[in-house]
């Protein structure tokens, strides 16, 4: 379904780099389909597109129909990998403007993602005098940020429909047996959708941790899961022709030659939180024992007028991967002006998916010949089953390219070192000697 174009990688690269990586792919290949390598209790994502719960996926198709039928606002609670996946794919395939531009479909607003009291009041406002529900995602409900979010929009919700209306407004995603959120959930009578124990969030999105925000957005998830079947079956086939092989091939050749980053770049302006998704993706699956490409993300052609002259000759750290839809789903045809006072009549006539082709091509070639190499990944449309063919691509490869490198793909040790300092900062209890370090630290 995708097509994988490394012909403006190959210069950069010695002769046969390819067959040298093909022995350390079929070992990570092993690893992710018979889970004997390191963080192999977070596998259940690879074969989730066809094993995932059929039963609960018709109750998050019933919940999101309820939600658009008695709301007008959903606010998304949630931090990671419980909010960015089904925020890069409503975004993407609906509009980054999803609540100006929505067509019968509740507005999706996602809190509990940060710390600042002036975006939550934003939120707060925009609910307040609406009917609106609430979906809140955390496996454990301790983590901070969307704990503090909860408690606040919990009363709000509870002070507007009383403790019992507001229950039938609360959807809790969290853990199938255990943590603060789930005892909750049970003890008030919330309706629960879990978090299955062997998929860590980045992985996430194909979960109901997803698709329960995704279908209330009026998503077709049916269609989602689809093409990441479809896109599993072919990935799962091992050999150089694999497209995950060559993709996780050449980032990382590209890495041992000595990049050091790599930019995720799209023509779409709806495709920007896609980006964010996939920076958490490879960020935490790669990201340690000081290791890995440091994924970047920019949107085209707006961020050619702000980082292109860096990523044309600036430091030659880089590499760029560049998703191309095949087509546009709308129709603009520039107009000719009788003045012809910018010089564009030679565009009158002409389509603007046109100009933006002949753009990525123009830009492609250009980055090319200033030290970029280039890989470009073709969609073949902006739809549920092209996306949901995109997130199996970028886990399967992500995956395979956490092996390549030699760590373990599924943990992210080095999230707990913030959450630590800033417990202890806070006065959360137990944290007391650590406190008096830290403000030691910060007074000199």
């Amino acid at each position: 379904m995708l097509n994988l174009d490394l012909s403006n990688v190959t210069p950069f690269l010695a002769a046969g780099w390819r067959t040298g990586e093909e022995k350390s792919l079929k070992q990570a290949h092993d690893k992710l389909l018979h889970g004997t390598g390191a963080g192999s209790d977070f596998l259940g994502w690879v074969n989730l597109p066809a094993d995932y719960d059929k039963e609960e996926f018709a109750r998050i198709q019933k919940a999101a129909e309820k939600i658009r039928s008695d709301s007008q606002a959903l606010v998304v609670i949630g931090i990671g990998g419980s909010y960015l996946g089904a925020r890069a794919v409503i975004e993407t395939l609906t509009s980054n403007n999803y609540n100006l531009t929505r067509k019968g479909t509740p507005a999706i607003y996602f809190a509990g993602n940060g710390l600042s009291a002036d975006a939550l009041n934003e939120v707060i406002e925009q609910v307040r005098d609406v009917d609106w529900s609430i979906n809140v995602i955390s496996k454990s409900g301790t983590t901070t940020e969307p704990a503090v979010a909860f408690r606040i929009f919990k009363k709000l919700l509870e002070d507007k429909y009383g403790k019992e209306g507001a229950k039938g407004r609360i959807y809790a995603t969290t853990d199938a047996k255990r943590g603060a959120l789930k005892g909750l959930a049970d003890k008030e009578g919330y309706e629960e959708f879990v978090v299955p124990d062997a998929v860590g969030g980045r992985y996430s999105v194909l979960t109901a941790v997803g698709l329960l925000p995704i279908a209330a957005a009026g998503i077709d998830i049916e269609a989602l899961m689809a093409g990441a079947r479809e896109e599993m079956d072919l990935l799962q086939k091992p050999g150089m022709d694999n497209p995950a092989w060559q993709y996780a091939a050449a980032r990382h050749a590209l890495y041992e030659s000595g990049k050091k980053v790599e930019i995720l770049a799209a023509y779409e302006p709806a495709f920007r939180f896609f980006g964010e998704w996939w920076k958490q993706l490879f960020g935490e699956t790669e990201g340690k024992e000081g290791k890995a490409l440091f994924p970047a993300s920019v949107e085209f052609t707006a961020d050619l007028h702000s980082m292109g002259q860096y990523i044309q000759q600036g430091e030659r750290l880089m590499v760029e991967t560049v998703v191309r839809f095949d087509k546009a789903r709308t129709k603009v045809s520039i107009p000719d002006d009788p003045e012809n006072v910018d010089g564009l009549n030679f565009l009158s006539g002409k389509g603007l998916d046109f100009v933006a082709e002949q753009a990525l091509r123009g830009v492609i070639l250009a980055h090319v010949d200033g030290g970029v190499p280039n890989i470009l990944l073709t969609v073949p449309a902006r739809d549920e089953r092209c996306l949901g063919a995109l997130i199996y691509f970028f886990e399967f490869a992500c995956g395979l390219s956490g092996y390549l490198l030699g760590v373990n793909p599924f943990d992210q040790p080095g999230v707990e070192a913030y959450k630590n300092n800033m417990y202890a900062l806070l006065g959360k209890p137990g944290y007391e000697s650590q406190r008096k370090e830290l403000e030691k630290r910060l007074e000199q």
